[in-house]
């Protein structure tokens, strides 16, 4: 059986993840190189440094992964996940856990369940996404509620402290968006296969039941090392809206996946900077900054590239 054009193969999908890994790194060098913003100290530089590189490790992590959130059509799944992180930090403070550990093993936890119910056929799947979203998020709460011993900032959980981001931090988000990438190139053909056509994958021996369940544990580590960053409320933004954009000018997957990491990076330094300069949270800037790249994606005198390839099979599937 003939393979598939559109489905590139590990080589060619290194190649394109080190070439945008390397330009992002090279733009970002660039930008820090002509800051005009006045530096007032040593340690202004440092942390608003330390913000710029995990901010933008994370979005070469998030720009493909959102990518086939879109294509699958899995918005809301990425939401439910996000939401459960909150369960995760409340059990680590409960029982003195690993955060980034305990969010990421709740979250893995809460996909492993959805996937099973799924198969059950209990409900519709927006109805169990639905219910565990909201669910894992107020038990969340209410276990925090009842800690009265701890103080906790929960609004930088819901909605991140990148500035607060210790070189620690970026080790753990440099280190398992590595990982994540090094998945993603793995698995890139399956996902890419079960995407476009499940049932076509299936009988390739690609086993997409497998790559789903891969995929999921895949956002669960996401999440884990982006809760900092943006927070449980407003990862979810980070991964779809750069892709969003990117699917504008991508015609094809690759493409529009290398296009959604930089799109990230370039929300990430504009967020920070807007954040800066206007004394907004750091979260939210970032998000509004990827929004504005949308927006501007949309005017009519911006070039718009063909629908990557998997959309379009996804689509008519």
């Amino acid at each position: 059986m003939a393979r598939s054009p559109i489905i590139a193969t590990p080589a060619t999908a290194i190649t394109l993840m080190t070439t945008a890994i390397m330009t992002t790194i090279t733009a970002i060098i660039s930008t820090i190189m002509t800051m005009i913003m006045p530096r007032e100290s040593a340690m202004f530089d440092d942390f608003f440094l330390r913000a710029i590189f995990a901010g933008v490790g994370l979005a070469l992590t998030t720009g493909p992964l959102g990518c086939f959130i879109i294509w699958r059509r899995m918005a809301y799944f990425g939401d439910t996940i996000s939401h459960s992180a909150l369960l995760g930090v409340a059990l680590s403070l409960l029982f003195q856990l690993n955060l980034t550990l305990s969010v990421f093993a709740v979250a893995a936890l809460v996909s492993i369940l959805l996937l099973f119910l799924q198969r059950r056929q209990a409900l519709s799947a927006d109805a169990l996404l639905g219910i565990l979203s909201h669910a894992t998020l107020a038990i969340g709460l209410v276990i925090v509620a009842f800690m009265s011993w701890v103080r906790i900032d929960l609004i930088a959980f819901l909605f991140g402290d990148i500035l607060a981001v210790s070189q620690s931090d970026i080790l753990v988000i440099w280190g398992g968006g590595i990982l994540v990438l090094a998945a993603i190139v793995w698995l890139w053909r399956p996902l890419l296969a079960s995407t476009v056509n499940p049932e076509l994958a299936e009988a390739e021996g690609l086993r997409p039941e497998r790559a789903k369940l891969f995929f999921m544990l895949l956002m669960a580590v996401v999440i884990a090392i982006a809760m900092k960053i943006v927070g449980i409320l407003l990862i979810t933004a980070l991964l779809i809206i750069p892709a969003a954009t990117a699917r504008r000018f991508a015609s094809t997957p690759e493409t529009m996946a290398i296009f959604a990491s930089l799109l990230g990076a370039v929300a990430v330094v504009g967020g920070l900077f807007g954040s800066l300069r206007y004394d907004t949270p750091s979260g939210p800037s970032i998000v509004v900054a990827a929004l504005i790249l949308f927006i501007i994606s949309l005017l009519p005198l911006v070039r718009r590239g063909a629908a990557p390839a998997a959309e379009q099979r996804g689509q008519s599937s």
